[in-house]
């Protein structure tokens, strides 16, 4: 199952690529350059003066154009078009990763038929993200200057769900070096979900651009909970609209997960001290305490680009490896695919 399990980490390696280039371009308004989706022909770029001419019209036809950016030239429009088109490219590039191994591996009987249903959801799933992300972009053509946050928090999170499901794939198709912990696994599920939710809330400051503003810590905007939270109507519209209550949301998640990681951590190593399951569960908390980090300073420099960057790359490592780490958590029978489970005490979780 070695070629398998190379083949889900490269198909993970794309994932996470993929949404750091998605980041960007949602860092650089790049997202709306491109105006129509064209799953087949839109993977050629333009290649004349005249192609590169015909997408600037169209995209002289956007809102965003014609509030923000009417002064753009060609240049400078083609410097936001290469960041969506690669955007598009690598969602193309990971069908084709997906696609091809599969059928080479499913003729050449080299998957067990348990693990056969679950890369097949694999692929409904991305195909159904290419959708979302049109349905993202669609939002912003008319009577907007960017796309809905909403629609780009939907279009990360299942960006970062399918990321989850292909570790956990590639981590199911491998023995495990110590036995399952029994009582603590729902914990290492529960710390993926959190971290799944503080990605959705992430989405919503990144599509408000929250960030920009109430660029002081611990404190927001002089105080620890701050007036105006609630100042739209109705009242449950602030959880997605109101750049203050998105941005406050997002820190007060962080500050749940990382008090989640290391109550965690403490329950790992009462339960199996000095085992890989225990010295895994603190380090988990250590990234997540340096992602906490990083995400204080990348607010109180108002997001430059590379800070941005650096804090969605650190969400990524924290997702892979919570994944990971849930997934040894579990008996190697349970999902496993069809490899034999470990013999182990249920107690330590020692082989």
């Amino acid at each position: 199952m070695k070629p398998v399990r190379f083949w889900l980490y490269g198909v993970a390696f794309l994932v996470a690529l993929m949404v750091l280039v998605g980041g960007a371009t949602r860092l650089t308004d790049s997202g709306l350059s491109i105006t129509e989706w064209a799953p087949i022909s839109g993977a050629i770029p333009p290649l004349s003066p005249a192609d590169w001419a015909a997408e600037f019209l169209k995209y002289q036809t956007t809102t965003e154009f014609q509030t923000i950016n009417k002064d753009m030239n060609l240049e400078q429009f083609k410097v936001i078009y290469w960041w969506e088109w690669g955007h598009r490219f690598l969602g193309r590039l990971i069908g084709f990763a997906v696609i091809v191994p599969l059928i080479y591996f499913w003729v050449r009987k080299r998957l067990t038929p348990r693990l056969k249903p679950a890369l097949v959801g694999l692929v409904i799933l991305g195909g159904f993200q290419g959708f979302i992300g049109w349905w993202m972009v669609k939002s912003g053509l008319v009577d907007r200057v960017d796309v809905s946050q909403v629609r780009l928090a939907v279009h990360l999170t299942l960006a970062c769900i399918i990321f989850v499901w292909t570790i956990w794939l590639a981590r199911s198709v491998v023995r495990h070096s110590q036995g399952p912990i029994y009582g603590v696994t729902w914990q290492g599920g529960g710390l993926v979900v959190l971290v799944l939710v503080q990605v959705f809330i992430g989405g919503l400051v990144a599509g408000l651009d929250a960030g920009m503003a109430f660029n002081t810590w611990p404190k927001m905007d002089g105080s620890w909970v701050p007036g105006g939270l609630w100042t739209i109507t109705p009242v449950w519209q602030n959880l997605t609209d109101n750049a203050m209550t998105v941005q406050f949301f997002h820190r007060i998640a962080a500050y749940v997960l990382w008090l989640a990681t290391i109550l965690h951590a403490i329950a790992v190593w009462k339960s199996a001290p000095g085992t890989t399951h225990a010295r895994r569960a603190a380090f988990l908390a250590v990234l997540v305490s340096l992602q906490a980090l990083l995400g204080i300073v990348t607010l109180m420099l108002q997001v430059p680009v590379s800070w941005a960057l650096a804090h969605q790359s650190g969400a990524v490592v924290v997702l892979a490896f919570a994944t990971a780490h849930w997934r040894a958590l579990k008996p190697s029978g349970e999902n496993a695919f069809n490899i034999a489970p470990l013999t182990v005490n249920p107690v330590h979780g020692q082989v």
